[in-house]
């Protein structure tokens, strides 16, 4: 298979997980547009809310990204048995990982005002935590059913799916945060009951289609019953993938805490730039989990030579679209921000400037942002996680957490520094993992 095939064999898997990934952001999207017209000490405490929440879904998600990588080497050899068994045990850890995290949800109020937040900002995150907390559970369950559909070439419905929720949670929002069709009026509220509403749907719609359409692998067959060797499998490979997501959000997280030290229009005008970035790294996220697949499939074949070119594909697709991200984020930065914002809200002024500031940065880090998540997404596939895991860690809490602190508040540099640390960290992580791969591409088939 020449490159062109392989281009085309990556889109074709690809984009409709890049669809499904800014499907999904939509609803996180949604929450932040609706809430920025409601009022901007609500947009202040759902970002913050929103980042620690993000950060543990995605934390979650490892065991997914597992599910991800032994259904794809297993589907390859037509392994039918080992397809169920990794599914069904990363739906068993999922739902222990979120029963585990419930707690610090429910109580996030005193560990928010002891990271620096405002008394106002903690309390409305915690309002919102409460609800969107129990979320969590079908939220990760979505993600490994979405992960196995991806893994059996089924990535179509993925897509389909995620639209369906983003669509219907903006009717959930529109009715539930002002007041709309009939119901009550609940701001903040109103918001996190239409996310766990939403998670429950797609849930349904998930389980629904992989028992109707994929018979022949029989998922839910004795889901009750622990399987413990492929519980070990799921638990070792994913265990590092989550830890490493772990560095990367909460780098992000850490980066949210700091801005709202800088007050709640700084925080809000983070907020919005940390959502367009993100929109952005929706397709890398797209692109690294077909490159998982495509890994996963060269693996089970034991096709060294496709393995690497896939490689080279995957990431000269992720540069392709970086460098038509920036374009767009160096030619029209206020754009983005005043889409955020009521016209008639009095901190507008203050912060459109910020926010377009913040927009320049997230132009500056799309090279290297996509590099090192298709770089993790080609390790994972090869089942290479805990390696990954400390040059991941080392790069986002060694590098980059303290230079966006020195950046920020030593060399008084404000939002724009915090941000410049966020580039420093991921730079070091993409090149951190191209060794990695490099060093090693020879003894992933041979291993």
């Amino acid at each position: 298979m020449n490159a062109s095939a392989h281009l085309s064999a990556l889109l074709r898997l690809g984009i409709p997980l890049i669809g499904s990934f800014l499907a999904g952001f939509l609803l996180g999207l949604t929450d932040t547009i609706m809430l920025g017209w409601y009022s901007v000490e609500a947009l202040a405490a759902a970002t913050i809310a929103g980042s620690f929440f993000m950060t543990l879904q995605v934390v979650g998600s490892g065991f997914a990204w597992a599910v991800t990588s032994l259904v794809a080497e297993a589907d390859a050899r037509s392994d039918t048995v080992q397809v169920r068994r990794a599914t069904r045990m990363g739906m068993w850890l999922s739902v222990a990982f979120a029963g585990a995290v419930m707690p610090a949800l429910w109580f996030s109020e005193g560990w928010l005002i002891g990271l620096g937040q405002t008394p106002e900002v903690a309390s409305g995150a915690q309002t919102y935590l409460r609800i969107a907390g129990w979320g969590l559970f079908p939220a990760l369950l979505v993600r490994v059913l979405a992960s196995y559909l991806s893994a059996v070439d089924r990535a179509g419905p993925v897509l389909w799916v995620t639209l369906f929720g983003a669509a219907i949670n903006v009717v959930f929002n529109y009715a539930l945060i002002f007041g709309n069709l009939g119901l009550p009026e609940l701001g903040i509220q109103g918001a996190a009951i239409a996310s766990v509403l939403v998670q429950v749907a797609m849930l349904v719609v998930f389980m629904g289609y992989a028992q109707r359409v994929l018979p022949q692998y029989d998922l839910f067959r004795s889901l009750w019953k622990i399987d413990a060797s492929a519980l070990r499998q799921v638990f070792a490979l994913g265990w590092p993938i989550a830890l490493t997501s772990l560095a990367e959000t909460s780098l992000f997280t850490a980066a949210s805490t700091m801005m709202g030290w800088l007050g709640t229009d700084a925080l809000a005008a983070h907020g919005i730039a940390l959502q367009v970035a993100t929109g952005t790294f929706m397709v890398h996220l797209g692109l690294s989990q077909a490159t998982t697949v495509r890994a996963g499939n060269a693996v089970g074949r034991r096709d060294a030579a496709g393995l690497i070119l896939g490689g080279k594909v995957a990431v000269g697709a992720s540069f392709a679209f970086s460098a038509a991200t920036m374009v767009v984020f160096f030619g029209v930065p206020d754009l983005f921000v005043t889409a955020f914002l009521d016209p008639d809200d009095p901190a507008r002024d203050v912060i459109i400037p910020i926010g377009v500031s913040l927009i320049y940065m997230a132009a500056l880090f799309q090279f290297a942002d996509g590099l090192q998540v298709i770089c993790l997404g080609l390790l994972r596939g090869v089942q290479d996680t805990r390696v990954p895991m400390w040059l991941a860690a080392l790069s986002y809490w060694g590098l980059g957490l303290p230079a966006a602190y020195v950046l920020g508040f030593v060399l008084d540099f404000g939002g724009v520094g915090v941000w410049a640390g966020l580039i420093v960290g991921l730079l070091g992580a993409a090149v951190l993992l191209v060794w990695r791969f490099t060093a090693r591409r020879g003894v992933y088939i041979t291993a």
